[in-house]
């Protein structure tokens, strides 16, 4: 290629300048916006890490109690069977209990750090797989961001985190399961080939088997995601058929999702662990959608979304979103994208999967805990991840909406950094708190537990037992001693007969 000559030589040196001058300033900025990433990162990541230290703190209760001797006993066979045939029908959650219940108390305590990388790592790749979807890309470092502010926000921002994320026998079924399902939703985002579509529609078979057999509120919100999928795909408001599979293939992975559900549902519906569940608690159809009972589930929705809409926390999501939208480029995002054309329509719908999703999931549950559903924040994670999720996209479409304007980027950019700091610190203060509550019951469940084996080393039938708890977790001889469960899998646990009523440590 010759110079170009038909410009004085003063010009085009002052061309050359000026155009030198533009790639040095866009390389500081690329290496200030890197270095902005970076900072922000580590809050979130440093809050999973105080989180996932403070998990060697969580010792067995509530139903733990009745699982750790199954498990020991009579090992993944016998866990199933008491699910399936006594429990709740649940033999996915029951092969999970297994996988952290065959390590006893170590299990309990490892549970956080691996339940938090997978939630981290899911949505990590779910946001680089949606990226490489839409045909767009993002810098180095932003998709980390904003999967670990997102896993920051939805395990630690509820009411009850100790339920939510520590405990075991919660979290598996209404904190991991969610995530299990946006799992599944990767390798369609993937797939490029027919040979990776027909992988990614078994993946979503089996997954929604799994899921099944695992949440029935979970798989309530994936029917009411792919619903509202296939109704976009009606209006062609989700991404075209390049770079991923078009309308008729994505159509095929929900009708493999559906019908994995509802053969995973069918298998837990039809258990007699479920049956049983149903009498224990008269949650038969009849009851769960008479008019008295849904005016009441609704009322207890709505005092759970009050709770959810002024958790002041949850603005992080919209933060980090608007930083992604603000940093990605390319793909759907150009004028003629779907998201630009409609951007209110794919918002519209994930509102509505929130509250429909979050709506159905109460009034399944409402048999069951009645209007202590409005505080049993541990249940709200099915469809909370929703709309974690929705604030997520939504800031990512206010953020790009921004820089397609070519104004107030900078403002926007400095608050929206600011508010995911500030989301952070909001979530650190409770977390510290409930430390150092852990701490405490941790200390007195070890004495206790040295007393009791010695004891039972000893040969005694019969050993006193003193109800430590937190996080408003069951123990037996709750409630000054009124309430018995479940004193009678302690003393398994311990191999006694019977455990009696003490207000005394040893």
């Amino acid at each position: 290629m010759t110079a170009d000559t038909s410009k004085p030589v003063g010009v085009r040196e002052a061309s050359e300048r000026e155009k030198n001058e533009q790639e040095r300033n866009e390389r500081a900025a690329s290496r200030w916006a890197t270095v902005r990433t970076a900072v922000l990162t580590l809050f979130p990541l440093a809050l999973l890490g105080a989180a996932f230290w403070i998990g060697r703190l969580v010792r067995p209760g509530a139903d733990d109690w009745c699982f750790l001797p199954v498990v020991r006993d009579e090992g993944a066979s016998g866990m199933i069977a008491k699910f399936y045939l006594h429990d709740n029908g649940r033999v996915a959650n029951a092969l999970l209990v297994v996988g952290y219940g065959a390590f006893g108390v170590p299990g309990q305590q490892w549970y956080a750090l691996v339940s938090g990388v997978v939630v981290v790592g899911v949505l990590w790749a779910l946001t680089l797989a949606a990226l490489g979807r839409a045909g767009l890309s993002a810098p180095r470092g932003v998709p980390l961001l904003v999967a670990a502010t997102a896993a920051v926000i939805f395990l630690l921002a509820t009411p009850d985190t100790y339920k939510t994320f520590y405990w075991p026998a919660s979290s598996v079924s209404h904190t991991v399961s969610p995530v299990l399902a946006c799992a599944a939703v990767i390798p369609l985002l993937r797939a490029r080939s027919g040979r990776g579509r027909a992988l990614a529609s078994a993946v979503a078979l089996v997954a929604g088997v799994f899921i099944g057999t695992l949440s029935e509120e979970t798989s309530v919100v994936a029917c009411v995601v792919l619903c509202a999928v296939l109704l976009l795909l009606g209006f062609r408001a989700v991404p075209g058929p390049s770079p991923g599979p078009g309308p008729g293939r994505t159509r095929i992975w929900c009708a493999a999702a559906f019908a994995g559900i509802v053969i995973g549902t069918a298998v837990l519906y039809f258990s007699p662990g479920a049956h049983a569940r149903r009498e224990r608690f008269g949650a038969d159809a009849g009851s769960m959608f008479g008019a008295e009972q849904l005016v009441a589930a609704l009322r207890a929705f709505g005092e759970i979304l009050v709770t959810v809409l002024t958790t002041w926390q949850y603005a992080g999501a919209l933060a980090v979103g608007v930083l992604l939208g603000l940093s990605v480029r390319g793909g759907q995002w150009g004028p003629d994208g779907p998201l630009v054309r409609r951007p209110l329509l794919p918002v519209l719908a994930g509102v509505l999967v929130f509250l429909v999703s979050g709506c159905l999931c109460t009034v399944i549950t409402y048999p069951v805990f009645g209007t202590g559903v409005v505080t049993a924040a541990r249940v709200w994670g099915d469809f909370l991840l929703v709309y974690v999720l929705l604030l997520t996209g939504v800031g990512a479409l206010l953020g790009r909406e921004l820089r397609a304007r070519r104004r107030g980027a900078r403002t926007a950019t400095a608050v929206a950094a600011a508010v995911s700091v500030l989301t952070c610190v909001g979530l650190a203060v409770p977390l510290i708190r409930l430390g150092t509550e852990m701490q405490v019951r941790a200390e007195h469940w070890d004495r206790q537990d040295r007393s009791l084996r010695d004891g039972a080393a000893r040969g005694a039938q019969v050993l006193p037992y003193t109800p430590v708890s937190v996080g408003r977790m069951l123990e037996p001889f709750g409630g000054h001693g009124r309430r018995v469960w479940p004193a009678q899998c302690v003393a398994e646990y311990y191999h006694l007969e019977k455990v009696t009523y003490s207000t005394r440590l040893p």
